[in-house]
This record gives C-alpha cells, sequence and structure tokens, in this order.
C-alpha cells in the first residue's frame, strides 16, 4: 500500500513541478521578448530625434 501512496505522491509532485517550471519559462520568455522590442524600439527613437 505504501508503495502506490508514494508513487501517486511522486507523479503529482512531478506533475505540479512541471507546470510550475512551464509558467516559469512562459513569464521568462515574455520578459525576455519585451526586452528584445524594449532594444529594437530605441535605435529608431534616436535616428528621429
Amino acid at each position: 500500500m505504501s508503495d502506490k501512496d508514494t508513487q501517486s505522491k511522486t507523479g503529482k509532485t512531478a506533475k505540479t513541478r512541471e507546470d510550475r517550471l512551464k509558467a516559469a519559462l512562459k513569464a521568462n520568455m515574455g520578459k525576455r521578448k519585451a526586452q528584445a522590442r524594449a532594444r529594437a524600439a530605441e535605435p529608431q527613437k534616436e535616428k528621429k530625434e
């Protein structure tokens, strides 16, 4: 019985960890894309001035 309990807990833990990692990766990619857009927009502003 304890083997089944540990397997289900491990499966849940792995799933939640995977979900957290996916969410963190998505947030990180969003930040990086925003930074890249901001950096790409900076030279255009300088050229116009």
